[in-house]
C-alpha cells in the first residue's frame, strides 16, 4: 500500500499540472470505487469544478476544489492516479476517467479494486472514518520533537503497532515502520513505556528521516507504485531490513529476521535492534 511518501509524491507530481484546471466530464468504468456520493450525483456534482489545491493527509489525497467540495481519494493496495493525454491507450483496469480543461485526462487506475474516492463538502470527513480520525502528521512543522515526547511518554504497547495506528500518527505503513524502527536502533517489540529519553529522540528523528529521504526518492516501488507521470520510485534500493529477510544487515553482518508484529511480516537484524 503506497505510504506517506508515495502519496506525497503523486501530490507533488499532479499540483503543477491540476492548478486552477477545470474538470469538464467524468466517466466512471467501476462504480464500486465511487463511495460517496452515489455515482450519478457524484458526476454531477464535480462536473465543471475547478481544482485549487491539492493536500495529503496521512495517505489520503485531498482535491480542494470551487464551490467549497473536495475530492477525496485512498489509493489503497494497487491505485495509481496519473495524468496523461487523452489519446493515451486506457488501461484495462482504469475505473474513473477526469477530462480535463488543459486537454489532458486525470485517471484512477486500480488492479484490486480497493481505491476509496468520495466527494464531500471541504472539511465535512465525519463520513470518512479513516480520515476522520487521524493522528498527528509526522512531517509538519508542529509535529516537533517536544511534542512527540509528550505524545509517546509512558504510552502502552509495542513500538511497531504503535507506529502503524494512523490514529495516532498518519501515513506510516510496514514498509516505513521496519525502516524507521532499524534507523533507531530499536527492536519492533519494545514497550513503549520502557523508552528512555535518549531513544525516543533517535525514534523521533529516525521517523522524520526516513520519511524525508523517501519523499526525495520519490517513494518505493516494490509492485504497483508510480507516481502522477507513471514513474517508480528509487527508495526501493536504500531499503535496510523491509523485505530483506535472511539477508546480512548492511551495518553490522548479522542476518536479518522476520517476525510478525501486530499481524504484519516484521523484519529486524537482532544485533543492532536488541529487544530489552
Amino acid at each position: 500500500m503506497p505510504e506517506l511518501p508515495e502519496v506525497e509524491t503523486v501530490r507533488r507530481s499532479l499540483f503543477p499540472y491540476l492548478k486552477g484546471v477545470r474538470i469538464e466530464n467524468v466517466e466512471i468504468l467501476f462504480a464500486g470505487i465511487v463511495k460517496e456520493p452515489e455515482p450519478a450525483l457524484f458526476r454531477e456534482k464535480i462536473k465543471g469544478r475547478t481544482v485549487k489545491e491539492i493536500k495529503r493527509r496521512g495517505k489520503y489525497l485531498l482535491f480542494t476544489l470551487d464551490e467549497d467540495l473536495t475530492l477525496v481519494i485512498h489509493l489503497r493496495m494497487t491505485g495509481q492516479l496519473t495524468i496523461c493525454s487523452k489519446e493515451f491507450p486506457l488501461n484495462k483496469h482504469t475505473h474513473l476517467t477526469f477530462a480535463l480543461s488543459s486537454g489532458k485526462e486525470l485517471r484512477f487506475t486500480d488492479v484490486r479494486k480497493f481505491g476509496l474516492v468520495y466527494l464531500v463538502p471541504t472539511g465535512k470527513w465525519e463520513g470518512i472514518k479513516g480520515l476522520f480520525n487521524l493522528g498527528f502528521e509526522p512531517l509538519a512543522p508542529d509535529f516537533t520533537f517536544d511534542v512527540f515526547t509528550e505524545f509517546i511518554t509512558n504510552k502502552q504497547g509495542k513500538l511497531k503497532p504503535f507506529l502503524l495506528d494512523q490514529s495516532k500518527i498518519a501515513g506510516i505503513g510496514n514498509i516505513y515502520a521496519d525502516e524507521i524502527l532499524f534507523e533507531a536502533g530499536l527492536h519492533p517489540q519494545r514497550e513503549i513505556k520502557t523508552l528512555t529519553p535518549r531513544e525516543i529522540k533517535k525514534l523521533y528523528f529516525a521517523l522524520r528521516t526516513i520519511l524525508e529521504e523517501s519523499i526525495n526518492c520519490r517513494g518505493t516501488t516494490m509492485h504497483d507504485f508510480v507516481d502522477g507521470h507513471g514513474k517508480k520510485g528509487s527508495f526501493q534500493e536504500r531499503l535496510q531490513v523491509y523485505g530483506r529477510r535472511g539477508e546480512a544487515c548492511n551495518r553490522c553482518g548479522t542476518r536479518l529476521q522476520r517476525i510478525v508484529v501486530a499481524g504484519r511480516g516484521t523484519v529486524f537484524c537482532p544485533h543492532c535492534q536488541k529487544k530489552k
